[in-house]
């Protein structure tokens, strides 16, 4: 059986400890021969990992043979335990604490029994078994509404779909990170419907609201450039509710476009001087 618990050194700290931490979690102890503190929690972190099972593993480092690992990371005393997930460090604590705190302390970084759930959702998913996967899904989000990956694979799936309400549903509850707005800004700008040559004649002889409705059509249809110098004309107009609604889809496809995108960045520019 491989064993939970390995030393680690500058030399290989990268290897392995940053990049295994992808696959899994990596609790790295600092200690040294002389710490007495040391001695009493490396047994602890020892025996907790090689009761894990597998699903973590424990890396010792020397701070003496190894000093500059502990400057890297700012260690201002020992012993430091300091968890890596995804290349990163996730949590950490100074000290010898008790067998009960370090397991609490190892369980944070172990995914849930709902993010396993959300694992083999996401296996059916790529099996092609969509009809299981989007159960699971919705299992978990009934358990906890604010579950960030099941949350963002189902609201994808409903976009698939062309269910967008349900999706903006799906997203609302969950916390505001770049994929949740993207897809949320995604979600909104594609609910304007009809055909794009239909909505630029009503917009040529209506009002305001034509004229926004056509440049959602735009965004909806990938013209950027066109449905932007559209809506910042209903903007123009400082007609309301269309003027408010036009800055809030102009919002969207910024989020959408990305902020380096120069078309946003010219945008922007003529929204902050008011040249619209």
């Amino acid at each position: 059986m491989v064993s939970s618990v390995m030393d680690v050194t500058s030399a290989d700290f990268a290897t392995n400890v940053l990049q295994t931490s992808h696959q899994i979690p990596v609790v790295v102890d600092l200690w040294a021969e002389w710490c007495g503190p040391c001695k009493v929690l490396g047994p602890v972190l020892e025996k907790a990992a090689n009761e894990g099972g597998g699903r973590w593993l424990l890396a010792k480092l020397d701070v003496d043979q190894s000093p500059e690992i502990a400057q890297q990371f700012g260690v201002q005393g020992i012993p430091t335990v300091i968890a890596f997930k995804d290349g990163k460090e996730v949590d950490r604590f100074t000290g010898a604490l008790p067998e009960a705190q370090v397991k609490a302390f190892v369980d944070r970084l172990l995914p849930s029994e709902l993010d396993m759930a959300t694992a083999d959702a996401d296996a059916a998913l790529d099996a092609g078994d969509e009809a299981k996967a989007a159960e699971t899904y919705r299992s978990v989000l009934a358990q906890d509404p604010t579950h960030q990956d099941a949350g963002l694979s189902l609201a994808g799936m409903l976009l698939e779909s062309d269910d967008r309400d349900g999706a903006l549903e799906v997203l609302a509850r969950l916390a505001p990170t770049e994929p949740v707005k993207q897809l949320q800004a995604y979600a909104r700008l594609g609910g304007e419907s009809g055909n794009l040559a239909v909505l630029e004649q009503a917009a040529l002889s209506g009002g305001p609201a034509e004229r926004l409705a056509y440049g959602r059509g735009q965004a909806a249809a990938g013209d950027s450039e066109a449905a932007i110098a559209t809506l910042m004309g209903v903007m123009g107009e400082r007609v309301e509710p269309e003027s408010e609604e036009a800055r809030a889809t102009l919002l969207d496809l910024f989020e959408l476009l990305g902020g380096d995108n120069p078309v946003v960045s010219a945008a922007r520019r003529r929204l902050a001087n008011g040249l619209y």
